[in-house]
């Protein structure tokens, strides 16, 4: 990621979990980087990527983030993905 641009790729990854899942259900943050990743192997170089993605789209309401089903009014630590 460059210039504190947010990656699309981490974006669609992101949104296409939570629609894979549906209504009420979370993921971790490392299903979309492994998404991401050409070889699975690799798929903690993609957690920056993803990471700021959550960033955005928590930002703009588009998703939750939750930890052992509580809200988080923010990414820290571990934590699931849900839609709101």
């Amino acid at each position: 990621m460059t210039s504190g641009a947010v990656s699309v790729r981490a974006i669609r990854a992101i949104e296409a979990l939570l629609d894979e899942r549906g209504e009420g259900k979370t993921f971790c943050p490392s299903e979309a980087a492994r998404a991401l990743a050409a070889d699975p192997a690799d798929w903690r170089a993609h957690m920056v990527d993803i990471h700021a993605a959550v960033d955005a789209l928590h930002a703009s309401g588009k998703i939750a983030l939750t930890w052992r089903g509580k809200p988080l009014d923010q990414r820290r630590g571990a934590y699931r993905i849900a839609r709101r």
